[in-house]
């Protein structure tokens, strides 16, 4: 009988159990919007037993790299959730599956936008795109063309002649995602009918002669950044906004809006049209399950699961007929911005769109300034699109590398066994010590020196479509040879290189200076409440440096800026402080001395502590005057501690990347970029290009270790 249980066992062991199929689903919904889709997959998985789904939230700003990292592994979904502008980059780098599902049901547009060469690659689920709001407190009817717009708008500023910083409209004009609305009113592109990038054709020099027009007549503020904009609607200063449902959950409570059609461009009598950014599901190339993954898609447009995610989730849904509910044809909002989806053009998601934002936005914002006609800043544009979108540097032989990084390779290895050797008795007499410092070693190798060496591998290669190929020196030619852009170029390596070390050099002049005298000034013993002086002084320093930018930014706005209100209370008018690189790079100036004198005040404090005070009395008993004093006595005791301190205010200083990204966001045209911001926009802003972002940071490594070197030569320490 035992060994018929144990027979029994056995067999059951080898019976297969049935396992649910389980499909991965990537999104970066949040709140309400992640809530309805997890209802929809339990529901799915009611419906579906054999099937099991797992849900992963990923935050927006991390989802493309995340997905494009662990997909080619495997370790990605099998249905991923995301906006359909980076579709083509996902189509040409093999990532994304094409799709066969019938589209009926489904608005055209929104089926059109996830069209790439004919084939369909993905499912719309929801859409957004821009309108116009009302504050219906100041107007109740929305203009209808481009005239009436100008004609309310004169009504509406002398209506409101109290009110210094009003404005009948205000949007983000000087971006090019918002700009479109009056490119595509014109008839403008930016691909004429043959799909070449046409960024200088009439219509869009007509649409930046548009804007001009509401500029010159007060219709639009200046410098419109998104909290300002929501900052005078709030306020009743905006009688109009163009926006999109993001902008809603910003709007101050009881305040009485509406959401109308974008009006028809007068002088074409054609729509005021936005781009249209759709949320589609995609499967994922690399999926075993596509044909599953593709069902749980489908099943999301289906008239009750998208009525579902409307109501629930707020969403403007791709689905036609979930309007006829009567929970969304009561629904104003939705119903609204479905009214403008018809009006709409796809935003294109070819790879090449990825290189027109920035010409075109610093187009943009070089006729808002008055620096350009519309004709020069699009020509110049143009001319941008092109320097970025040249062919890429020829694949280079990697053996001739290969050679010299194993023979620098083997060198290393070699001197680390002949040190060893050599100190092998020192090494175990301390192995303690050794063994006490070993996390910390460890931890540098993994967090410093091997991202360092990874950096620099990728500085060999050309990225596109997320592959690599391996090009060797040819981006350090380009950016050397300044083979991309001329010298004299804001784009430059030479000009960045040039706006780094005068920020550089001015930072730590107004550090050390302020420090120093602050801190001469504090150890005085008739000065009162000198610890209360202290503890303020040092506020700035403790204080999250970009919490610091985001409120010096605020301060040089030029419309509510504190600086302004100040220079006004003098008689000075206000200052456009990013309009102008001397203003511009001021503004950056101010905010980073600001963060960088009580580091250096501390660090003479500290030192102050340690002089005599006898031996400037004898001094002065001789007759030395205070500034004698202390170009004699004070100072040559202070370098051996300022000194060290200096070479490192400055190698931060060469790397304070939030205050330039933050304050004047390298404005005008990266005029006042540095180095490590413009590496960052190679990187994620000009096309991907990783490896000349690394390239530039590379140079960035050598010239501090230089300037690092000669800074601790000249202090008489070694500290690296």
């Amino acid at each position: 009988m035992f060994i018929f249980h144990i027979l029994f066992y056995w067999l059951l062991l080898l019976i297969p159990i049935s396992k649910a199929e389980e499909i991965k689903v990537w999104h970066a919904y949040k709140d309400a919007e992640a809530q309805v889709l997890k209802k929809l997959m339990l529901k799915y998985e009611e419906a579906n037993p054999d099937v099991t789904i797992s849900i992963l939230e990923i935050p927006d700003n991390a989802f493309k790299n995340k997905l494009e990292s662990a997909a080619p592994m495997n370790n990605g979904p099998d249905l991923f959730i995301s906006a359909h502008n980076n579709m083509g980059h996902w189509i040409r780098s093999g990532l994304i599956a094409e799709v066969d599902f019938d589209p009926k049901g489904l608005h055209p547009i929104t089926v059109k936008a996830l069209t790439y060469d004919g084939k369909r690659y993905g499912v719309p689920l929801a859409f957004k795109c821009l309108s116009l709001i009302l504050n219906e407190d100041l107007l109740s009817q929305p203009p209808k063309t481009t005239d009436e717009l100008i004609q309310i708008s004169k009504v509406l500023r002398a209506n409101n002649t109290t009110k210094p910083n009003f404005y009948p409209l205000a949007y983000e004009s000087t971006t090019s995602y918002y700009h479109a609305i009056w490119m595509h009113g014109y008839g403008g592109s930016f691909f004429d009918k043959d799909g070449v990038v046409a960024l200088d054709s009439e219509e869009n020099k007509r649409s930046l002669q548009f804007m001009q027009t509401l500029k010159a007549e007060n219709i639009i503020p200046p410098e419109p950044e998104g909290s300002l904009i929501t900052q005078l609607f709030n306020g009743k200063n905006a009688a109009m906004v163009i926006s999109g449902p993001w902008f809603l959950g910003s709007i101050q409570k009881g305040l009485r809006y509406s959401i109308h059609p974008l009006p028809l461009v007068s002088d074409t009598n054609k729509p005021a049209s936005p781009f249209l950014t759709v949320e589609g599901a995609f499967v994922s190339k690399y999926s075993k399950k596509q044909k599953r993954a593709l069902e749980v898609a489908s099943f999301l447009v289906e008239t009750s699961n998208a009525t579902m995610r409307a109501v629930e989730g707020r969403q403007s849904v791709a689905t036609t007929e979930a309007y006829q509910d009567p929970k969304l044809q009561s629904d104003v909002i939705l119903q609204s911005f479905y009214n403008q989806l018809n009006a709409s053009i796809p935003m294109p998601s070819t790879p090449e769109t990825d290189q027109i934002w920035e010409p075109l936005a610093r187009a943009i914002r070089r006729v808002d300034r008055g620096s350009h006609t519309p004709e020069e800043a699009l020509t110049a544009a143009r001319q941008e699109y092109e320097r970025l979108t040249k062919p890429p540097p020829p694949p280079a032989n990697p053996t001739p590398y290969i050679i010299v990084g194993s023979i620098i390779f083997l060198g290393i290895v070699g001197w680390l066994i002949k040190s060893f050797v050599a100190r092998r008795k020192e090494i175990f007499a301390n192995k303690y010590a050794y063994a006490y410092i070993a996390p910390a070693a460890i931890a540098m190798l993994l967090l410093s020196v091997l991202p360092f060496v990874v950096g620099a591998g990728v500085s060999l290669f050309y990225h596109e479509n997320n592959e690599f190929t391996f090009v060797g020196l040819a981006n350090f030619t380009s950016i050397l040879f300044a083979k991309d852009w001329p010298l004299t170029s804001s784009l430059s390596f030479y000009f960045t290189l040039f706006v780094t070390i005068l920020w550089t050099v001015l930072n730590v002049i107004l550090h050390v200076s302020i420090g120093i005298a602050l801190a001469l000034l504090l150890r005085e013993p008739w000065l009162k409440l000198r610890a209360v002086y202290r503890v303020l002084l040092i506020l700035p320093w403790a204080i999250p440096n970009y919490i610091t930018a985001f409120i010096w930014k605020g301060m040089f706005n030029y419309q509510f800026g504190a600086v302004n209100a100040l220079l006004e209370n003098f008689g000075v008018e206000r200052v456009s402080w990013f309009s102008q690189f001397t203003t511009s790079f001021t503004a950056n100036l101010l905010t980073n001395t600001w963060l960088g004198f009580p580091f250096m005040m501390v660090v003479t404090l500290g030192a102050l502590q340690s002089i005599d005070r006898d031996l400037e009395a004898a001094a002065s008993v001789d007759g030395a005057t205070g500034w004698q004093r202390f170009r004699y006595i004070t100072l040559p005791l202070l370098k051996p501690a300022l000194l060290p301190a200096v070479v490192l205010g400055s190698v931060w200083t060469f790397n304070m990347f939030n205050i330039i990204y933050l304050v004047s966001a390298g404005e005008p045209d990266s005029a006042t970029d540095i180095l490590i911001s413009d590496a960052y926009h190679w990187a994620f802003t000009r096309g991907y290009r990783y490896g000349y972002a690394a390239a530039y940071a590379v140079l960035i490594f050598f010239i501090l270790l230089a300037y690092s070197k000669l800074g601790n030569k000249i202090a008489g320490k070694k500290t690296i």
